[in-house]
């Protein structure tokens, strides 16, 4: 198999894994409350990472790690996984999957809004327009389809839906600005995850032993969420022999995600959740054109 056939596969893989998240979210958060699911998916996922930084061959490159860079990690771990997936799994107890997932995926459109002030980025008309489509999309799904009536949605979790893709977004570009082994910084950012949410636990919940199927949920999210999936879309990416291709396979992961929800979850999808998707994911895609054009 050629390099750009695995190239292939591997993303298919992590396609595959990414669109399984919400589901694998909505299933676990029965058996075992949001803070204990990502103070375990956060231990197992450093674990994992870890074990990868050492098969890799990337040891030294651990251990070469300074202060700066450490300090570095004490904040984004802070932002990403801490912030991020607490508020996300608190969306996901609050919403359907449906409406969670898609309100989470307008992170790229917050980059584009971030990289106005933060990267000094400028925003063409046209990418105005196509920011408008996603949140067209967004009022939609939030909305399910009826805007005189929203006596039905949980207001609370849509705005934390949406807070998380803001979190997603400013992590994103700050991590961008770290020049260190991709590898190597995402593990130090869920080790110090793992140490914030285990502070939170302690302080706010209680520690305990989680029931065995909320434990395997966990340690699915850890793995398959938080963990390899990340370094197989890495892997495509290095073996692909164009990037675009691959990138343009992440579109194919919200409505996969829906697919799921309704075989796994049992969630009966709405119009409205897939054309508001529908939306979200062209208005993306068109200011993503426009971006290469400019």
């Amino acid at each position: 198999m050629s390099r750009n056939s695995q190239a292939y596969v591997l993303a298919a893989f992590a396609i595959l894994f990414w669109s399984s998240a919400a589901s694998a979210f909505k299933i676990t958060l029965r058996y075992l409350d949001y803070q204990h699911i990502l103070l375990y998916a956060s231990l197992i996922s450093t674990f994992i990472l870890f074990l990868i930084i050492i098969i890799s061959g990337k040891f030294t490159l651990l251990k070469q790690t300074g202060w700066k860079s450490i300090r570095n990690s004490i904040g984004l771990g802070f932002l990403n996984p801490f912030l991020y997936y607490l508020i996300l799994l608190k969306a996901y107890t609050l919403l359907p999957g449906q409406l969670a997932q898609p309100l989470n995926f307008i992170w790229p459109i917050m980059i584009v809004l971030f990289s106005i002030p933060l990267l000094k980025n400028k925003v063409s008309s046209l990418s105005l327009i196509a920011l408008l489509i996603s949140f067209g999309g967004v009022v939609l799904i939030a909305s399910k389809g009826d805007f005189t009536n929203w006596s039905d949605t949980n207001l609370q979790g849509v705005f934390l839906a949406l807070s998380s893709s803001v979190i997603w977004a400013l992590f994103f570009i700050l991590n961008l600005k770290d020049p260190r082994d991709v590898l190597v910084k995402m593990m130090f950012n869920f080790f110090f995850g793992f140490i914030y949410i285990l502070v939170f636990v302690a302080c706010f919940a209680e520690l305990k032993i989680p029931d065995i199927r909320g434990l395997g949920g966990s340690i699915y999210i850890g793995i398959f969420e938080m963990g390899i999936t990340f370094v197989l879309w890495l892997k495509a990416l290095e073996y692909s022999r164009t990037s675009v291709i691959i990138n343009n396979f992440i579109y194919i992961t919200p409505f996969m995600s829906m697919i799921y929800l309704s075989l796994f979850v049992k969630e009966r999808i709405l119009a409205s959740s897939i054309i508001g998707l529908i939306l979200i994911v062209v208005g993306i895609i068109l200011q993503k054109l426009l971006a290469r054009r400019s």
